[in-house]
């Protein structure tokens, strides 16, 4: 009806990206007239929150989280949850409060080009995106319809350290007092202190860490042998506790160094690559020797730590993962990736379907033209130029991401109207 007056837009902000992001994203939206809020969890929530801005801290137990949620949503005419990583607990209870009352949900994950891009979806990312729905054919015909091609974003390898820092800053404030939150708690099994200390080593063997991963990789390359590259990913991620069958990297080791056992020549060497923000709480470059030295595998399985993949990649025969994005990084350079778990990348003629031991043996490789396709797809959609971690980086991204958050439509019915977000069902994550 003519004349009526449209909504106001309440966006409730809950757990973020380490660091100012969702703060400076909430100035963003502000100005455009839309209503902001947050409910955080910690007083590490509430640090990085803009002072004078709505924040609720949440003072009741995990099992109050559901009931709290909807009263606030029903007093507050929510209209819109934003959260980043939709697998941690209160994040899943979160999308079915939505779900059932019709909100959108604005998903954040770091990007599934990474280093470069940053990901924005609607009502979930991983294995609950949309893009799980969509098949290679379906993108093909949205990019030929379409006609336009986004252009390539320049790199961005420098948030590294900025993404340790805030962690260290954001688990400090988790420490003190509660000033209003309830019980601490975590989605984590790590205490928070143990966190902390994590996040402060890192900092502080930063620099040798960084030789000593020169020193490896040039050890590897240097031996001149075809070797596979397995890519390690955070023990405790999410996205390997939610969408796959591995609740730590060690089993993935185990199996991935059998599979390795069975079926690849006598000359391939075998790679470990570190996942660029492991802080060492599972061991793995100790497990990784001991269990090569039980399966007779020494001097052929190798261990590299955290960093810049793209020269090794450029020397490996092939990519193993659970759901890695890295695993993109080989698909674009022609590599054979095999992933064993649920992945977005997943998909007919881009990953092998072999068994473990055949893939070492004969890795079956993409089509290249396929790849492509996929990739010019996401970045149409859903991969943003910019980060999280860097002042530069967030600019980029909040100038790109306020009118994309305003659209009625999310990113990929924009392009495939047929596209369909995933139900929201599965239970939390493994802790």
């Amino acid at each position: 009806m003519a004349g009526m007056v449209a909504k106001q837009r309440h966006f409730l902000f809950l757990q973020g990206p380490h660091g100012p992001f969702f703060g400076k994203l909430a100035k963003a939206l502000v100005v455009t007239g839309a209503k902001v809020s947050r409910i955080g969890f910690n007083r590490g929530d509430q640090y990085f929150w803009p002072r004078g801005f709505a924040y609720h801290p949440f003072n009741a137990s995990a099992a109050d989280w559901e009931r709290a949620l909807r009263s606030f949503v029903d007093d507050e005419s929510v209209t819109d949850i934003v959260l980043y990583g939709d697998s941690r607990p209160s994040h899943i209870t979160a999308r079915q409060v939505a779900q059932r009352a019709g909100l959108r949900v604005h998903c954040f994950e770091e990007g599934y080009l990474r280093p470069y891009w940053a990901t924005y979806e609607r009502g979930g990312v991983n294995g609950n995106s949309a893009l799980m729905n969509i098949s290679i054919e379906d993108m093909r015909s949205a990019l030929a319809k379409r006609g336009a091609h986004a252009p390539p974003a320049p790199p961005q390898w420098g948030a590294l350290w900025h993404h340790t820092w805030y962690g260290f800053r954001y688990h400090l404030n988790f420490l003190r007092p509660s000033a209003g939150h309830g019980p601490r708690q975590t989605h984590r099994e790590f205490s928070v202190l143990s966190e902390l200390r994590l996040h402060a080593r890192r900092i502080v063997w930063m620099p040798l860490a960084l030789l000593r991963r020169r020193l490896q990789t040039r050890a590897v390359l240097r031996a001149g042998q075809p070797f596979h590259l397995a890519l390690l990913q955070l023990g405790h991620d999410a996205s390997l506790r939610a969408h796959s069958k591995y609740s730590d990297m060690r089993s993935f080791v185990d199996d991935v160094m059998a599979g390795f056992a069975q079926g690849a020549p006598s000359h391939h060497q075998l790679v470990f690559k570190a996942h660029p923000l492991e802080d060492g709480r599972e061991g793995l470059r100790r497990y990784v020797a001991k269990q090569a030295a039980a399966m007779g595998l020494t001097g052929r399985v190798h261990y590299i730590m955290g960093g810049q993949l793209g020269h090794v990649l450029d020397r490996a025969r092939s990519a193993v993962t659970v759901n890695s994005t890295a695993a993109q990084q080989a698909l674009w350079r022609g590599l054979p990736v095999l992933a064993l778990g649920q992945a977005v990348f997943a998909k007919p003629n881009l990953v092998s379907n072999q068994s473990l031991p055949a893939f070492f043996a004969r890795p079956e490789m993409p089509d290249r033209g396929a790849y492509a396709d996929f990739r010019q797809f996401l970045l149409e959609t859903s991969q943003l130029s910019g980060g999280y971690y860097t002042a530069a980086g967030r600019a980029e991204l909040v100038r790109q991401l306020v009118d994309r958050m305003l659209s009625p439509h999310d990113p990929y019915t924009n392009m495939v109207p047929a596209s369909i977000p995933r139900v929201v069902s599965e239970s939390p994550i493994r802790h």
